[in-house]
């Protein structure tokens, strides 16, 4: 992975201090560490109160309701919510099809953003969330963990990363699901603009356990290209080059087949239990974060 610095922050401090209030929501329940600020559909030992249940030979008798026992002669064992550490894994493209522009930069710029927003909000929850860069392969990860104040680290790995490569997401998640054993919830920020079929490795991806949340960004050009005339194409992955005429019909062809596109990508998402959201990133990260991926229960 190519390195490259830049002295401009990736999210203000006004924007992070929104951002407190937040948590990244799951939806399936996952056996973690408690300590977490998220609430889990497990029971066990905890602060808040969930339910009853009969006690059985070998439960713990400091959990049994002795007041209820007085009363009724019979042994209840009392039952907590724990609200747990579940594993949260956020793969970033970094191929180079992240690198086409927009008015807020290019894609790779805004979802280093929007990376850096679900990193800090993790951090303030004490979440431990695992960073993953990718493009042909899974790229060094790096661990967020332990509270806000670890977030300085976090922006300075997101900020020294730059785009490169073509992205592979057989070979991504191959490498994933043998680096990560435990299931968790995987975040996926990408333009998903891949000549490779996305179906086969979410679906490899979902029969592992893992919770999957797709993020898709585009930019304006990705979905509408401004362009007319004679046109000389090249693919920022592969090189491939191609000639053709653009003009206003072929132009609304290829936005209802980019709209296809992404509707399949949200469809495979919803078949594989996960969920889905993409917008433009001439939408601000704050609008972005409060809008589409509050929506999906993305953090709330």
């Amino acid at each position: 992975m190519l390195l490259a610095t830049t002295a401009a922050p990736l999210i203000d401090r006004q924007f992070l201090e929104k951002l407190e209030r937040l948590a990244i929501r799951w939806q399936k329940s996952f056996p973690g560490i408690v300590g977490g600020h998220n609430a889990s559909r497990f029971s066990g030992a905890g602060q808040e109160f969930l339910d009853h249940r009969n006690f059985h030979h070998g439960d713990d008798l400091r959990a049994v309701n002795w007041r209820a026992y007085m009363r009724l002669e019979k042994l209840f064992l009392k039952m907590f919510q724990i609200e747990p550490r579940v594993p949260v894994r956020l793969l970033l493209d970094s191929s180079a099809s992240m690198m086409s522009s927009g008015v807020n930069g290019s894609k790779f710029d805004y979802a280093r953003r929007l990376a850096a927003a679900f990193a800090y909000v993790g951090l303030v929850r004490l979440d431990t969330i695992v960073i993953h860069p990718f493009a042909e392969r899974l790229g060094d990860p790096r661990i967020c963990s332990g509270g806000r104040h670890r977030f300085g680290p976090v922006a300075d790995f997101l900020t020294a990363l730059t785009a490169s490569g073509k992205s592979d997401f057989f070979q991504v998640l191959r490498d994933f699901v043998q680096r990560h054993v435990n299931r968790g919830l995987i975040i996926v920020i990408s333009d998903f603009l891949s000549d490779t079929d996305l179906d086969k490795p979410f679906q490899f991806l979902a029969e592992f356990g893992h919770e999957i949340l797709l993020v898709q960004l585009w930019s304006d050009e990705d979905r509408v290209p401004p362009w007319d005339g004679e046109l000389a194409l090249s693919d920022m992955e592969t090189g491939a080059e191609m000639e053709l005429d653009f003009d206003a019909e072929a132009r609304e062809r290829y936005t209802a087949a980019f709209d296809s596109h992404c509707e399949n990508v949200r469809r495979m998402a919803l078949r594989h239990g996960g969920r889905h959201t993409g917008f433009c990133t001439s939408l601000s990260i704050e609008e972005a974060i409060f809008g589409p991926v509050a929506r999906v229960r993305g953090m709330q």
